[in-house]
């Protein structure tokens, strides 16, 4: 006969939001933890205005936000990955060669390597198409054939990178479609539309990772995967549909640093996994899977960004910015080990 109780008990490993345990007395200091990068980010802020007054200015801010608004949804999509106890490196092409598609199909031809075979209307739904078929190849691999997640988005990245090469010649496609610079280059309120998008997006992953089920279903996932089976979780759809929605978020954020170039670069997003996973490791998430929350993810990005801008203000020439992001994501593993008891491995 069936032991029913085992479909019912909550996964063995698995944690909730914020990395905290089962029990009820541990729940208020995980959420602490989300505000934990709360006191760098006012640090980094005051230290912003004394280096150069301009800091707090609104016009700065806005920058600050906007700049960072297209990475932004490549960490939200990095979370959600991690989350389950994957990654996925392709993001980061899948974030140029999307909108690079949509470009090369829609813009005029003599305007980069474009055949202006579609019109420009076409450009959204292509990129977040391409997106879709990245995210659901991607998962054909790694849930259907049960390969190595890292290896198998490692070789994606550079076959999309090599496709994107391949595609505009090396050049950049210019004179996009009006409705491929909306989304990156409108202001609503005086403000950029890709800003109001990214803290969006953001506020739907915080409730759905937080308060949803399935948000419970990718946390238990990523803490135990054969117990989260057991327990009677579709695993392979919510990976499925985990992987495909992390795809299209990495090619709206693309269409997003797009529309605000209005171009499209042959290497566009070359590198960028880095600063997503500086990110995410700073802002509490585990590349272990089962721990961490978008809230964190979210300020470990603002953290990165604001501190980039420190630096630029201060006339630190931009090799040193990238030193600095290896350099915190050390920091970041220390301090886990310290407060947490465990690094972020």
């Amino acid at each position: 006969m069936p032991d029913t109780k085992t479909a019912e008990s909550p996964p063995t490993g698995a944690r909730p939001p914020g990395g905290g345990g089962l029990r009820a007395g541990r729940i208020p200091i995980a959420r602490l933890r989300d505000f934990a990068l709360i006191p760098a980010v006012i640090v980094i802020a005051i230290v912003g205005q004394i280096v150069n007054p301009i800091f707090l200015q609104g016009d700065n801010l806005i920058n600050i936000l906007q700049t960072m608004s297209e990475i932004s949804l490549l960490v939200l999509a990095q979370t959600v990955i991690l989350v389950t106890g994957k990654m996925d490196l392709s993001l980061e092409s899948t974030f140029g060669l999307a909108p690079g598609i949509a470009a090369w199909l829609t813009v005029a031809v003599g305007s980069g390597a474009g055949l202006g075979l579609l019109s420009g209307g076409w450009s959204i739904p292509i990129t977040l198409a391409v997106g879709a078929l990245i995210g659901a190849v991607n998962a054909l691999f790694i849930v259907r054939f049960g390969l190595n997640g890292f290896i198998v988005t490692l070789g994606m990245l550079i076959v999309l990178r090599g496709l994107l090469t391949g595609i505009s010649g090396g050049q950049t496609f210019f004179n996009l479609p009006e409705s491929m610079l909306y989304l990156g280059s409108t202001l609503w309120f005086g403000v950029p539309v890709s800003i109001f998008l990214c803290l969006a997006l953001f506020i739907v992953g915080i409730v759905i990772l937080g308060f949803t089920r399935f948000g419970r279903a990718l946390y238990a996932i990523g803490g135990n995967l054969d117990a989260a089976r057991a327990a009677g979780i579709r695993t392979d759809r919510v990976l499925w549909i985990a992987l495909i929605s992390a795809s299209l978020l990495a090619a709206l954020g693309g269409l997003l640093l797009s529309g605000r170039l209005a171009s499209v670069a042959a290497a566009q997003g070359d590198g960028a996994i880095f600063t997503v996973f500086a990110a995410a490791v700073i802002g509490g998430v585990s590349l272990n899977g089962g721990k961490g929350t978008m809230f964190g993810a979210f300020t470990g990005i603002l953290l990165l960004y604001m501190i980039q801008n420190v630096l630029t203000l201060a006339g630190v020439p931009a090799q040193w910015i990238e030193a600095l992001n290896g350099a915190i994501i050390l920091i970041a593993l220390v301090l886990s080990r310290l407060t947490g008891g465990k690094a972020q491995e």
